[in-house]
């Protein structure tokens, strides 16, 4: 098993790119932190780990609350003796604003969950690897990260700082044994559209054009094996960069 022995926290996990991302860890051999806001979710996916001879806690997290994300870095540490392995998938979506429509409230709780937990989590996770000389970060960041018609202005903007930080990140601690990588999915069919309320039209509909030229959507599966690949030691010589898993919708632009 590609992941023999080690622990992982995944974010978002309990539906989505997140329950799939924790259910092939497990099932590759990591003992897994299945961390979500919602905690019935997330103890359901745990079930599903164990009942499938897999190793897993559920933990309920904020990622917008910075108690919530030390709590769950000490809380694979206390369960399981140390972290290897941290994926921030967690996120929400915009509703197409451009930036002459958003709101400051609207952008500060975007850059709270998509980007700000995401910092937050490495920033304690670090440490740890720093101790072992030895760690992996894997960010979902999104198309929307590298492109501009992908969404609204506030998630655009929040995804391209996950980029950001993940190329700085790698780049910083490639001599420590730590690497942070990023994947960009296309359309994936999760339930990230439940956060989307009042659509702006003038937005969503600039996007349209862009929309109407992807080849496919993709499974929550899918994207879980690109997070494999960059967790095991297959991919040992690949830092710092953004994996984009699309279908080629982007390869055109």
């Amino acid at each position: 098993m590609k992941l023999q022995n080690k622990v992982a926290v995944v974010t978002g996990a309990a539906s989505g790119m997140g329950k799939a991302i924790a259910e092939l860890y497990a099932k590759e051999g990591a003992k897994v932190v299945v961390a979500d806001l919602n905690i019935e979710g997330a103890k359901t996916v745990v079930a599903d780990i164990t009942n499938n001879g897999g190793t897993a806690t559920a933990i309920q997290v904020n990622v917008a609350k910075l108690e919530d994300i030390e709590n769950m870095i000490n809380t694979a540490v206390n369960e399981y003796g140390t972290l290897d392995v941290l994926v921030n998938n967690a996120g929400i979506m915009d509703a197409f604003e451009p930036v002459g429509d958003i709101s400051d409230e609207k952008w500060d709780l975007l850059f709270d969950i998509n980007t700000k937990g995401v910092m937050r989590a490495m920033r304690k996770a670090i440490p740890i690897f720093l101790e072992k000389e030895k760690g992996i970060i894997i960010n979902i960041a999104s198309t929307g990260g590298l492109n501009g018609a992908h969404a609204g202005a506030a998630y655009v903007a929040s995804k391209h700082a996950v980029v950001g930080i993940t190329k700085n990140t790698g780049y910083m601690y490639a001599h420590k044994g730590i690497r942070c990588n990023a994947i960009a999915p296309g359309g994936v069919e999760t339930n990230i559209g439940s956060s989307m309320k009042n659509i702006n039209e003038f937005g969503i509909g600039r996007t349209k054009a862009v929309q109407s030229v992807i080849p496919r959507t993709g499974k929550p599966e899918e994207i879980a094996q690109v997070a494999l690949f960059l967790a095991s030691d297959e991919s040992s010589f690949v830092n710092g960069t953004v994996i984009v898993a699309d279908a080629g919708w982007t390869a055109a632009f």
